[in-house]
């Protein structure tokens, strides 16, 4: 199967869009990759702001092989950083809640520091050990 790349700008509009584009990609498995994808084009309008261009790729069936969600953005500076949310606080459990479905999630700096990847894995078969994966250079 051959892997699914969109252009897109973040924009609260596109999350649908893009959710509805990995439902199309992966077939009925998947759920977590969508909400994946919400958390990660959430990311990058609260941190980078509305209308930034990013490239969503995935790869996988969702099926039998691992999937792999990717969203690259213009800004290899603003790094998202796992934290725990107060019980009062609107905000802040994205990367908590990619961070439970995934088996492993992390950041690629891009080529010549231009860009920079946030990645997470996902696989049906197995338990996501929580770990957190930071990766530089190309």
């Amino acid at each position: 199967m051959n892997g699914l790349t969109i252009r897109l700008r973040a924009t609260p509009e596109a999350v649908p869009l893009a959710r509805h584009a990995v439902r199309e990609h992966l077939g009925g498995d998947a759920g977590d990759a969508e909400l994946c994808v919400s958390e990660l084009l959430a990311n990058v309008i609260a941190h980078l702001g509305e209308g930034t261009p990013v490239t969503l790729h995935v790869s996988g069936s969702g099926r039998a092989t691992r999937t792999r969600v990717e969203l690259t953005d213009p800004d290899p500076r603003a790094w998202p950083v796992l934290r725990q949310a107060g019980e009062t606080e609107e905000s802040g459990r994205g990367l908590a809640l990619l961070d439970a479905l995934a088996l492993r999630w992390g950041v690629v700096q891009g080529p010549a520091s231009g860009t920079k990847t946030v990645w997470c894995e996902l696989d049906p078969g197995h338990t996501p050990d929580r770990g957190v994966a930071v990766i530089t250079g190309g």
